[in-house]
């Protein structure tokens, strides 16, 4: 009995509305025991009731699609497809210790599942963060923001449906991890009509479990510090989520301190920036002139001439390959981060161009192939394998013996391979979906853009980080994918157009649920009941 009520206070989060009166007789103590089974069934599991069925069918049907095409995905691409970072990964858990160049958090989950020995449960577990993902969207928009169940599916249709997000989720890598885990961050955060303390410590922590999953949740960090300033939520809040959210990354610090002798979470910032810089970096422009120990990463490759960025970190006649030892030691990465920020004083006109074209890139209409051709094919669903490095062989054997190479399973790859040609979110339609969350924020400007804040900075920081310290990459766009949607959803509300076509009663929820209509604090973005 106890597990029953459970469930279905978890179901009303999403449908308020389906309780047991919906399907019970009103003299159901007088009815024949065969005849309250269902009723009894529906008290439990609200969730199969047909009011929620029918409230929740749009939805329902993009679900049903997005499952359909990722069981499509493990039985063409069995089980798992691979980019060169997946193997440090695997390699990182088996081994233990801080890596080098990326955080432990995605190593940690890899960690965790090593008993069962099966790559299909991560992805599998990936493809279903993907799902949840689209579920905390839909629930945010239609339950706590009161939009209409047509609209808030469209909000969550990219995820659900999107080629490269289903591709994502199905690479034994960080980012279904960290796109799920930053959208229930933002969830949460905005579900809280009152963050107390304890909600507080409870959001540094997730913030903390985000950033050492993958590093660009660093710049979360501030958004979240803002989005909670601006929402005035007393600074005693606000000092909880810091310190709280701090503690572990300070923690992990000490601990990549101790095995590599530098207080950092990782020391890929000094070779990343070095590589962004290198698009443009001219020695004989310094100022003052380089120093003794930066010439040897100089160049006089024109910069129309150079290769891009990645090269300059990956490429095997890399100037960083001049040094000694790892390019990835402390003194190489202080050296290269000291390099890169000798280039950018001095050229800052050269840097800022060089951020705003891979911005630029991101809203381009058609994908190109790019950095090259090796990287980019990895990002689609191919018809045939690349052998796996002999390297990764034994970490891949000892995770899951007696397999280091995918299967592709044809007619269900084939399948994948023709849906991703024309079914993705195209940059030019992020483009437009920011504008509108854009424009929502604008018009709530007494509110410093309201609720969509959070997400919109979200979407900032995803999307400028990657350019303004190491360089574009179609795989750094699809997690800002999902906050670009919330945060537009989040922004109709204060559009003119949606108040003039009243979409809400549109969709039905003042029938469906009998609530007061809803207004927005002036302070911090809220919905509040109005008197009436």
């Amino acid at each position: 009995m106890t597990q029953g009520r459970s469930l279905t206070v978890l179901t009303n989060v999403i449908a308020p509305d389906v309780g047991p009166s919906a399907d019970v007789p009103a003299d159901e103590e007088t009815a024949p025991a065969a005849a309250q089974l269902p009723a009894a069934r529906t008290r439990q599991w609200p969730f199969l009731s047909r009011p929620f069925l029918r409230s929740h069918r749009v939805f329902l049907v993009a679900v049903t699609l997005g499952v359909a095409l990722r069981i499509v995905t493990m039985l063409g691409y069995r089980w798992a497809m691979w980019f060169m970072d997946a193997y440090q990964y695997v390699q990182t858990a088996i081994e233990g210790g801080p890596h080098l160049v990326r955080p432990d958090g995605y190593a940690f989950f890899l960690k965790a599942l090593m008993p069962f020995h099966r790559f299909a449960l991560v992805t599998s577990l990936q493809h279903l963060m993907g799902i949840g993902t689209a579920v905390m969207i839909y629930a945010l928009l239609w339950r706590r923001f009161n939009l209409p169940g047509w609209l808030a599916t469209l909000a969550a249709v990219p995820v659900l449906l999107d080629a490269y997000e289903i591709q994502l989720e199905h690479m034994i890598l960080s980012d279904t991890l960290f796109t799920f885990l930053m959208t229930a961050l933002v969830t949460t955060t905005l579900w809280w009509k009152d963050i107390t303390v304890t909600r507080g410590a409870a959001l540094g922590l997730l913030l903390s479990v985000t950033a050492l999953t993958r590093s660009i949740g660093l710049g979360l960090l501030l958004v979240m510090f803002a989005y909670l300033v601006f929402r005035r939520v007393g600074w005693r809040v606000v000092t909880v989520v810091v310190v709280t959210a701090a503690i572990p990354l300070l923690g992990y610090a000490q601990w990549f301190q101790s095995a590599h002798g530098r207080f950092a979470l990782s020391n890929s910032d000094g070779p990343f920036l070095y590589a962004r810089v290198m698009k443009f970096a001219d020695c004989d422009k310094f100022s003052p002139p380089p120093t003794v120990e930066e010439i040897p990463l100089c160049i006089q490759t024109p910069p129309g001439k150079r290769l891009s960025s990645q090269f300059y970190v990956w490429g095997t006649v890399s100037p960083l390959h001049r040094l000694p030892d790892d390019i990835f030691d402390n003194r190489n990465s202080l050296l290269a981060g000291q390099f890169a920020r000798h280039a950018i004083t001095s050229q800052p006109g050269d840097y800022l161009e060089a951020v705003a074209y891979d911005v630029a890139r991101v809203f381009e209409w058609n994908r190109h192939v790019f950095p090259d051709a090796t990287t980019y094919n990895r990002y689609e669903f191919q018809k045939t394998s690349e052998p796996t490095p002999e390297w990764a062989k034994p970490y891949l054997a000892k995770y899951e013996p007696g397999r280091s190479t995918p299967r592709i399973v044809e007619p269900f790859a084939g399948f994948m391979h023709f849906y991703q040609k024309y079914f993705f979110l195209r940059g030019t339609l992020l483009g437009v979906i920011l504008l509108i969350g854009l424009a929502g924020m604008a018009r709530a400007w007494r509110r410093w853009g309201g609720p969509a804040l959070l997400p919109m900075g979200a979407v900032a920081a995803l999307l400028v980080a990657p350019a303004a310290t190491a360089e574009f990459d179609y795989r750094y766009v699809v997690p800002a994918i999902p906050m670009a949607c919330l945060a537009a959803g989040l922004a109709l509300r204060d559009l003119p157009t949606y108040r003039l076509l009243k979409l809400r009663k549109l969709g039905g929820r003042n029938d469906r649920n009998n609530r007061d209509e809803e207004t927005v604090s002036p302070v911090a973005g809220e919905l509040i009941p109005e008197k009436v």
